[in-house]
């Protein structure tokens, strides 16, 4: 088989269509058919379901697509090894990541790497939304989340707990809470994703459903809002720390509960045969989130700052 037509199958699949596969690659959807179909005809097989509104795969595609995926990794990296050795890093690197961490910390992390390394690409999505990353033909995603390593093929790069926040006019105008209950009935700014913010108490998990004139779909405009002083947000570290060091938000901290601990993780579509690049942009992206980390977020009534995993 020909490793680009299969590097060819997993563009179809990650596009969805032959016309977008072909606008792609440069070439011609006659010519993408053409090679689908050679590919086919070796394996002996149908991958795709073709009318001319939609494409599919089939189960055999299915079945296809993970030894695809390991064979063109494979490939990747074994080029790399031979290509790069005294050049840097070089190919395309393909990332998602929510749009506050991605403008904030993977942004600078890229730029470095592409400063370093004249031979890498880097192709970059911000969306607060998941993606499928084996689907979009993704080398890694960031994701801020409550999970366990089991639950995906993930590492976590750094801690990036909850942090309750208002602007200091918000807590002039309305005084600041200091018990989950007092949450009830204050103006608070809610994310569309959290219908309940979850809180920590004696080990076990508490939610709390809070009410406001304002909701919205991003971080950026929930953090916006909370600048403004229309309530209080319910953030990350990474979505506020520099503000709260700048003094243009504040935090609070509330005596009967503690945020919810989650962390920035990233994922992986296989466990097969990681590039060169993305290992360097992990370790590139660890060492920045730890830098910059702040130790005195971290620390709550009656605990001590945990430390890094």
């Amino acid at each position: 088989m020909n490793l680009e037509d299969i590097a060819l199958f997993r563009t179809i699949v990650s596009v969805g269509s032959l016309s977008a596969a072909a606008r792609q690659l440069g070439t011609t959807p006659m010519l993408v058919s053409r090679r689908l179909a050679g590919l086919e005809a070796k394996l002996g097989v149908r991958l795709f379901h073709r009318t001319t509104r939609s494409l599919s795969l089939t189960p055999e595609g299915e079945a296809f697509s993970p030894h695809a995926v390991a064979l063109i990794e494979a490939r990747d990296s074994a080029l790399e090894s031979v290509s790069t050795a005294g050049s840097g890093l070089a190919g395309v690197l393909k990332i998602t990541a929510p749009n506050v961490i991605g403008h904030s910390v993977v942004v600078p992390v890229v730029a470095d790497l592409i400063a370093d390394n004249p031979a890498l690409r880097v192709d970059l999505t911000l969306s607060d939304g998941v993606v499928d990353i084996a689907t979009a033909g993704l080398d890694v995603a960031v994701r801020v989340a409550l999970m366990r390593p089991s639950d995906m093929i993930a590492t976590r790069l750094a801690d990036n707990p909850f942090t309750l926040c208002a602007s200091p006019s918000y807590v002039e105008r309305f005084g600041e809470p200091t018990t989950i209950g007092d949450l009830v009935g204050r103006p608070c700014i809610k994310l569309h994703a959290m219908d309940t913010w979850p809180f920590m108490r004696d080990g076990e998990l508490h939610r709390v459903r809070v009410n406001g004139a304002l909701s919205a779909s991003t971080v950026d405009a929930v953090r916006a809002a909370c600048i403004a002083g229309v309530g209080i947000a319910y953030l990350t570290y990474w979505d506020v720390n520099r503000l709260v060091a700048r003094g243009e938000l504040q935090r609070i901290i509330l005596g009967d509960v503690t945020p919810l601990e989650i962390g920035i993780w990233a994922v992986f579509p296989t466990r097969t045969l990681m590039p060169a690049r993305v290992r360097a942009f992990i370790d590139a992206l660890r060492e920045r989130l730890h830098a910059g980390a702040d130790s005195e977020l971290h620390v709550t009534p009656g605990s001590r700052s945990r430390g890094r995993s």
